[in-house]
């Protein structure tokens, strides 16, 4: 019988889940979810210092907001718990003893002074990457005792074997080789007694039965690390598959301090992206389908899914193909939803007030319906539709010269007219105005409707016409047409 698939994604709280973060989590995910497999999220939280608070509420809520239900983890259990590393001291704690008992990790009492003028000294001879030098790897069991004796602290240093490669398949990269001699002597437990990232999380991988560890490609480097403790207790190996490097639009590795993206995915959240669209974005970053179509549900990517196809070359980061793809799914939505998306943006600008009436929720509505189709994100809407709350219009050099026809004034005399003649005021209305005063004038196409644009809304391009003039009001409409003629 077939091993179970059960993947993990293991983040530290020390940040908010970010854009590197929900990739990972996804391909995870969805490579589980495809064999009918297990989608464990496990929190890495042994960096105390670091760690920040609602950091592990960020991880948690994000993925259930993005609908990557997991199987197992803090909030929801599972049989493998705890699922927190803090709460699995005493694990770490008794299988470094075993290490110390078989000679393959060792007492290191050297102090970080010591350890910082090693590495300055190996700087100085050129060495490129400073290993640790060794002093304490052959200290007598004697000098040992007497040094605890003496109080000293220590760390655990992993033994690293001598002269052994390290080989795996890499589920994207193919063969992968390390030789241990390029390998320092690193620690597995800290003098605070609390275990390193390399350590702790071979024990959780083991006893939590993960089959299959899909990663970023920072994390290449660690694997020979984990194959040594692996290996210095008899395990199998999980397989290992690190995934290429997201980047920015000038192919250059994507940051957190990078402010040209936006970088948590609670930002897109809060502007209104939907969570269809972000996970079909991320599901294409770094991996693609057969075929030209990218608008996938995430029943049909968990069908389709094949880690075969996931990227070897760096992944970009399009922030116009993910406002496209944010539309396409807000094309699909229903105008109640558009507006539950967008009017808390409207309101939140203090454009419309927190409590509607229902002729204030009906005018939204439909100003609202007007961007539907345009609309890339919910918080757009305030931009979009800036020119219906403007009390003074400034013109741009475009509209500026659509004004200087010397048709203009001619057309907006007589427009005045038919607005001020308008009893019933609706885009019906409003459109027979607007054809009254071409067989009036004798204007029409562009030097009919770009100045009774320009005039009315400020802008040389926008909505349908008669429904945009119907929303900004007769007496405002007529009002702005007045301070044109000044």
């Amino acid at each position: 019988m077939a091993k179970e698939v059960r993947v993990r994604y293991a983040p530290s709280p020390t940040g908010f889940l970010h854009i590197g973060g929900a990739r990972t989590a996804l391909f995870n995910y969805l490579y589980a979810k495809h064999h009918n497999g297990k989608f464990i999220v496990r929190i890495e939280d042994t960096d105390v210092e670091r760690n920040v608070e609602g950091g592990e509420a960020s991880q948690l809520d994000n993925l259930k907001w993005l609908g990557m239900e997991y199987d197992e983890s803090i909030d929801i259990g599972g049989p493998y718990a705890p699922y927190r590393q803090m709460e699995r001291l005493d694990i770490y704690k008794e299988h470094a003893e075993k290490l110390l008992e078989q000679g393959s990790a060792y007492k290191c009492f050297c102090s970080s002074e010591k350890l910082e003028a090693s590495r300055e000294e190996q700087k100085a001879r050129g060495v490129a990457a400073p290993t640790y030098d060794g002093t304490c790897r052959h200290l007598s069991a004697e000098e040992v005792a007497a040094k605890e004796a003496a109080g000293e602290q220590y760390t655990i240093r992993m033994r690293v074997p001598e002269n052994v490669t390290y080989e795996f398949e890499d589920l994207v990269r193919g063969q992968v080789t390390f030789e241990s001699k390029d390998i320092g002597d690193w620690v597995l437990v800290k003098a605070n007694g609390i275990p390193t990232y390399n350590y702790a999380v071979v024990l959780d991988d083991h006893f939590m039965e993960i089959s299959h560890v899909f990663r970023g490609e920072e994390h290449l480097s660690n694997t020979p690390k984990q194959m040594m403790i692996f290996d210095a207790f008899g395990w199998e190996y999980p397989s290992y598959g690190h995934m290429t490097l997201i980047i920015n639009e000038n192919r250059k590795k994507l940051s957190k301090r990078d402010e040209s993206i936006i970088q948590f995915v609670t930002q897109y959240k809060d502007l209104g992206y939907l969570p269809e669209a972000m996970f079909n974005f991320f599901a294409l970053l770094g991996w693609s389908p057969e075929g030209e179509e990218e608008i996938f549900s995430k029943e049909e990517f968990i069908k389709i899914f094949d880690e075969k196809r996931l990227s070897k070359s760096p992944s970009m980061f399009d922030k116009q193909k993910l406002t496209w793809m944010n539309n396409q799914y807000i094309k699909k939505l229903s105008l109640e939803e558009v507006v539950a998306l967008s009017l808390p943006h409207l309101q939140k600008a203090g454009l419309l007030p927190e409590e509607l009436t229902e002729e204030e929720r009906a005018w939204a509505t439909d100003l609202i319906a007007l961007y539907h189709d345009q609309m890339s994100f919910g918080a757009e809407i305030v931009e979009l539709s800036r020119l219906f709350f403007n009390d003074h219009i400034e013109y741009d050099e475009e509209a500026k010269a659509v004004l200087e026809g010397e048709q203009v004034p001619e057309v907006m005399t007589a427009f005045k007219a038919q607005l001020e003649s308008l009893e019933e005021f609706t885009p019906d209305t409003v459109k027979a105005a607007i054809k009254a005063v071409q067989k009036e004038t004798g204007h029409k196409g562009k030097n009919l409707f770009m100045p009774i644009r320009v005039v009315t809304t400020g802008e040389t391009h926008g909505p349908e016409l008669p429904n945009a003039i119907c929303l900004i009001g007769k007496q405002k409409t007529i009002d702005r047409v007045e301070k044109f003629a000044q």
